[in-house]
């Protein structure tokens, strides 16, 4: 599978997540060319390589009106319009008139959708009021087209992210001094894994929040990939730690996955009342449950028991050991294992259908008559299931 991983460390904006991945293509200077033929009215983009912190990395700027958008927040809400301000129907008209397929014009509009709802929550107003400065609007729909595009021409399956870095403190915007995270991003990350993080200020911008919400499907430590470049996005801002976005471009797939292992140690459960548990784990969808004899205080034989599971099924897990066992703790580690891809394919022979599931990967090639089906077999014939075995097999 094809998957970007996004390291958001940093917090996320507009122009460092398009300066990050517009590193990943093999021809950015050819990708620029055709951002500039868009159609974005009175827009420009540009790119520069810029070090901080010693890492060098794409400077992202967009001109409007051969000048830069000044504040870190790209879309401001204002009560009174002029010419100078936008609605939300206006951007609707701005992405209908650009050349674009309709699917990255689909995207375009979910990402304004969702901060145009942010900005309506924030400030009270109905989502068909809100009104955007016209540099930070155009700054910012330039920045998601960016994405939006980005990710098409890098046709990824899946994105992953880190949890989100949002800083902390205040800063000011066009309604005065707001808290970090400001009103609207923070409306926008609801559900999503955020943290203040160490650095003082506004390291995700409603813009950044907004693409992220969008795109990414899971939020998580670096999954076990392949990676095949890498890329960095620089942040217009100064901090003791280098302010940018990385993406890593890679392949991961059914050669590997992540498990999450629970486990606790069992001195004061039956054999029977255990084996009962076990069975509870197995329907709520545990990938595999085992024990482990072990010696406990006040030299008790007791059991370990182990539960492997994947990251959705974790809650469901925890509450199945709680409820059938006695155990008052559970411990938790998350496992990086490699797999072979399989399959299950059925055979026909004159004693019925038999399974068998095939394995492969890393060369290797194994198939297993379904044990069940041999069991099955060897009870019509009143014969073991090595001969049954030997049967099917001829």
């Amino acid at each position: 599978m094809r998957i970007i991983y996004l390291d958001c460390g940093m917090g996320a904006a507009g122009d460092m997540l398009t300066g990050a991945l517009l590193e990943l293509l093999p021809d950015p200077d050819a990708f620029l060319d055709k951002l500039n033929h868009l159609g974005i009215p009175q827009v420009e983009f540009k790119t520069e390589k810029l070090s901080k912190a010693g890492i060098l990395g794409t400077k992202m700027t967009v001109l409007v009106h051969g000048e830069e958008e000044g504040q870190e927040h790209e879309l401001h809400h204002e009560h009174h319009h002029t010419h100078h301000h936008t609605k939300l129907a206006d951007i609707h008209q701005l992405v209908s008139a650009l050349e674009l397929s309709e699917s990255a014009r689909e995207k375009i509009l979910k990402v304004y959708a969702a901060i145009a709802e942010a900005e309506s929550h924030a400030h009270g107003v109905p989502v068909e009021e809100i009104h955007f400065h016209e540099v930070g609007n155009l700054d910012a729909l330039a920045d998601i087209t960016a994405v939006c595009l980005l990710l098409e021409e890098l046709a990824v399956e899946k994105i992953v992210a880190s949890p989100i870095c949002v800083g902390f403190g205040q800063v000011e915007c066009a309604h005065g001094i707001l808290p970090v995270p400001a009103p609207a991003t923070a409306y926008i990350l609801r559900g999503l894994p955020i943290y203040s993080g160490k650095i003082e200020g506004e390291l995700c911008t409603p813009t950044g929040a907004a693409l992220l919400k969008t795109f990414v499907s899971e939020f998580r430590e670096l999954p076990l990939m392949k990676i095949q470049s890498i890329g960095y996005g620089m942040g217009k801002k100064d901090f003791s730690r280098a302010n940018c976005v990385r993406a890593f471009l890679g392949e991961s797939g059914k050669f590997s996955d992540t498990v999450y292992e629970l486990s606790c140690n069992l001195d004061d459960m039956t054999a029977e009342d255990l084996a009962f548990a076990i069975d509870r784990l197995y329907e709520g969808g545990a990938n595999e449950v085992y024990t482990s004899p072990i010696g406990m205080k006040k030299s008790r034989p007791g059991v370990q028991l182990s539960v492997l599971c994947s990251e959705e099924k974790k809650d469901d897990m925890l509450q199945l050991i709680f409820r059938y066992t006695s155990t008052i703790g559970i411990r938790e580690d998350l496992l990086h294992r490699h797999i072979l891809s399989r399959h299950m394919e059925t055979i026909f022979t004159p004693y019925g259908e038999v399974r068998k599931k095939v394995s492969s990967g890393f060369g290797i090639v194994r198939e297993k008559l379904e044990a069940d089906d041999i069991a099955k077999i060897a009870k019509e014939k009143n014969i073991s299931p090595q001969e049954a075995r030997k049967l099917v097999e001829k």
